[in-house]
Order: C-alpha cells, then sequence, then structure tokens
C-alpha cells in the first residue's frame, strides 16, 4: 500500500509527488495559463479543486522550493465511482521531458486505488493535442489497458468558434503498471 506521505517518482528522483493543497491554487493555475494548451479555468476554480479534490489530485514539488512544477487534477465520476476521470494535467516548461506526467499519473491512480477500488481512468483529449495523446496511450501500454475513443463533446458544444472536439479516451480494464509487478499477500 503506498505511503501517506509525499513520494519521488522513479523517473526523475528530484521532484516530490503530493496531495495539493489550497495555497498551490495560485501556482497550478500558472501552470495551467503556461501550458498553453489547457483551458485555463478561473483561479477560484483552482482554489477550490485543491480544496475539495486533494485526495483525487496531485502536484510534483520542487525539491528544494516545494513550489509546483507539475499537477494532475481528477475526480471519481458520480455515475461510475470506480472511474478516475482526469481532468487536467501539466508540466513546466523547465521540467518536460523527465516523464513527470506519467510519474503523477502513476502515483494518482495507486494513491487512489489504494483507498478506492478503481477499473477504468477517462480523459478527454482534442485532437490537436500530441503530447496528451502520446501520454495517454503510453499510460494505457503499461496498465495493459485496452483504449476506447469515443468524441464525448463535438466542438459546437463550445462557446464561441474555433474549439477542437473533445475525444473521451476510456482506459480500462487498469492493472498495476507492467514495470511494477502487482503486490503479492504475505
Amino acid at each position: 500500500m503506498p505511503s501517506s506521505s509525499p513520494t519521488s517518482p522513479a523517473c526523475h528522483g528530484s521532484p516530490v509527488i503530493d496531495h495539493p493543497s489550497v495555497g498551490d491554487g495560485p501556482a497550478i493555475w500558472r501552470l495551467a495559463r503556461n501550458s498553453r494548451v489547457l483551458d485555463l479555468n478561473s483561479p477560484y476554480s483552482y482554489l477550490l479543486w485543491c480544496r475539495d479534490f486533494a485526495d483525487t489530485s496531485a502536484v510534483a514539488r520542487h525539491e528544494r522550493t516545494g513550489e509546483p512544477i507539475a499537477f494532475v487534477t481528477g475526480y471519481l465520476r458520480p455515475t461510475r465511482p470506480q472511474t478516475l476521470v482526469i481532468w487536467q494535467i501539466a508540466v513546466d516548461e523547465a521540467h518536460r521531458g523527465q516523464r513527470l506526467a506519467a510519474a503523477l499519473l502513476d502515483e494518482l491512480t495507486a494513491r487512489v486505488s489504494a483507498r478506492h477500488p478503481l477499473t477504468t481512468l477517462e480523459t478527454t483529449i482534442t485532437p490537436d493535442n500530441a503530447a496528451s495523446l502520446a501520454l495517454f496511450a503510453a499510460y494505457a501500454a503499461r496498465h495493459r489497458a485496452d483504449v476506447e475513443r469515443t468524441v464525448l463533446f463535438g466542438g459546437g458544444l463550445f462557446p464561441g468558434a474555433g474549439h477542437a472536439p473533445e475525444v473521451l479516451h476510456r482506459i480500462g480494464p487498469l492493472c498495476p503498471p507492467a514495470d511494477h509487478p502487482a503486490p503479492t499477500a504475505h
């Protein structure tokens, strides 16, 4: 069972993965804004997210400053409580290329699974977001899970012009990552 204390991702070793706190809201908002890919929500929504969904979200903190350098926000789907929905994930530009987003996803799903059985992960990705498409395809491969893709929200549903469709990626059933064997009972 994962420890309740912050952990370092195996892929990099220096950032610490932790639960977000309300004080992390402004930094998470800035990470989302600076991604130039995510739909930016109000600063208030990130504060609420850190308060109400801290158990299903994670931040990676700089090892010296403790400042968030990456985050993932998620929630358990009310009508399918064994499904973790990933809302947003972003990594500060200076820390990209270190598999930090993958470490966040793996740590978060392990943490949530330890307290609440998960069978499925869902997220939506626009067709032009190559980084997210690769991230979640690799996640599915590590967890030996199938990926079902359907358009969840067509672009015409969004106010204004030019929003691409949001394609639902339903990943499951989830297995422990291929590079981490399942725990055995003693």
